[in-house]
């Protein structure tokens, strides 16, 4: 059957007049229209950019370096939000009725999914993880069931590579999803897909193929840029207008883009595929380092972001929640070294999460990671 976007968004979603900015028209010569300071900015040190301007509401320069680097036919299917939280927002919102519709998910998983359903009045179901032997891959058996007994849902929401199990879904489920009967959008979230070493990377220019595919990216990762909070959505042209019709007209700030066009630059490039190159080294190390430590376990998951999740043992000699709660406040509030603890998440008995950081940070954080397992011993 083929996917029919127009039953997937809501009525009043596709018979939205998008706000008209007043860059729509004309972006040159005297600007008298938008009710700017045309003085300038209150600032007194040097700044990039028209800051007493309304910024490019099409971020076209961005979305041509973003096309160009995961290899996408055109900026027409590119997106950009405020970090990808507004973009798994705007989904929801254009796609769930609230109190009526619903989205899929599969824990372990990123949380904000839920709270943005939440958020929205829109009911999460969960479809969970295979997790057996740290495998963390999809029960298709089980997503499908799901679907089947809950028509209502609108939205799978797939975490690859996962956070918190830091582990790449095979292409083959992902496809499955896309190939089943399934009407409504699958969308990949690949935050952590820059630090994958291995062939089965992104699924970004699956969208020419499979209409109801989003692929969720973000700059907060592998280019370092959390803190100019920029997420990308890849997808049919058609979605992408509606994302552009729903969002804030001035979403993205003048400062914001340009930092991400310098970042996306070849220049930029070149630097994010060496510090990519050295957190992948330097994830090696720490995985070996900590397989050596007493009272740490399995590391579990594939292995494919800039963290790792491992498993901290009890007395017993199996993964224990207690203690991983206590090394995980005693590292934080006495050895001045805060990694996460992810022991209630589905699968994650006994974990933390631990982001590998440089060299010298790496060094420090296994120190003190043997100090606090023997003072909790």
């Amino acid at each position: 059957m083929p996917f029919d976007l127009t039953k997937v968004i809501r009525p009043n979603i596709l018979a939205l007049k998008p706000y008209r900015c007043a860059r729509d028209d004309y972006s040159e010569g005297i600007l008298l229209d938008a009710n700017e300071n045309a003085y300038g900015p209150a600032l007194t040190g040097e700044h990039k950019g028209d800051l007493n301007r309304y910024p490019d509401p099409y971020q076209s320069q961005v979305k041509e370096r973003i096309m160009n680097l995961r290899g996408l036919k055109s900026i027409q299917n590119l997106f950009l939000g405020v970090g990808s939280d507004e973009v798994i927002d705007l989904l929801i919102r254009i796609a769930c009725v609230p109190a009526k519709d619903k989205i899929l998910i599969t824990p372990p998983t990123y949380g904000m999914y839920s709270v943005c359903a939440q958020i929205n009045d829109v009911e999460v179901v969960k479809s969970k993880l295979i997790v057996e032997n740290g495998a963390f891959q999809l029960d298709l058996e089980n997503v499908f069931s799901c679907i089947k007994t809950n028509p209502e849902i609108k939205i799978v929401f797939l975490c690859s590579p996962g956070n918190p199990t830091g582990t790449c879904l095979t292409h083959d489920s992902i496809r499955a999803v896309l190939e089943s009967d399934y009407q409504g959008l699958v969308v990949v979230d690949e935050a952590y897909v820059d630090f994958v070493d291995k062939e089965e990377g992104s699924v970004a220019t699956w969208v020419d193929k499979y209409p109801n595919l989003v692929v969720m990216q973000t700059l907060s990762k592998s280019f370092g840029l959390a803190g100019i909070r920029l997420g990308i959505a890849v997808g049919h042209p058609e979605l992408i207008q509606i994302l552009n019709n729903t969002k804030a007209p001035y979403n993205i700030g003048t400062p914001s883009a340009l930092i991400a066009a310098e970042a996306l630059s070849e220049e930029g490039l070149q630097k994010m595929y060496d510090y990519r190159q050295r957190l992948i080294d330097q994830r090696g190390l720490v995985i070996e380092k900590l397989k050596a430590i007493s009272g740490i376990g399995r590391v579990l998951g594939g292995n494919d972001a800039n963290f790792v999740l491992v498993e901290i043992l009890g007395s017993n000699g199996q993964p224990c929640n207690d203690r991983a709660h206590k090394v995980y406040s005693m590292m934080a509030e006495a050895l001045g070294v805060v990694i996460r603890f992810r022991g209630t998440e589905y699968g994650c008995n006994g974990c933390v999460r631990i982001t590998v950081g440089t060299e010298e940070e790496n060094a420090k954080m296994l120190d003190m990671l043997e100090k606090a397992l023997k003072d909790t011993a």
